[in-house]
């Protein structure tokens, strides 16, 4: 009956040694799901704060204001209007080879 008993007591304890381990484990899961559950939702946040931020700098009025300024544009007019035009010589040139083409 002794021997049944040490192998039963050194099964429990086996048993509880084995337990306090799942536990430990179970605990620190949990931790590090919370963990990263907050750094998921810290960074959402930021996420959403950055695209707010980045429709209140693409409003077209900014960009006109930045254009000015910054790049010294200027809103266009038909006074200021330069038309391009191609020598006639170009005109023929190029109308002859698009004509050439297979």
């Amino acid at each position: 009956m002794t021997r049944l008993s040490i192998v039963l007591l050194a099964a429990v304890m086996v048993s509880a040694l084995y337990l306090v381990r799942v536990q430990y484990e179970s605990r620190r899961l949990f931790t590090e799901i919370d963990r990263v559950g907050r750094e998921a939702r810290a960074l959402e946040t930021e996420r959403r704060r950055l695209e707010v931020e980045k429709r209140a700098q693409a409003t077209s009025l900014r960009v006109e204001k930045l254009a000015k300024e910054k790049l010294a544009m200027r809103s266009i007019t038909p006074a200021i209007t330069e038309y391009v035009t191609l020598p006639r010589a170009a005109v023929a040139g190029a109308a002859a080879a698009e004509g050439a083409r297979p």
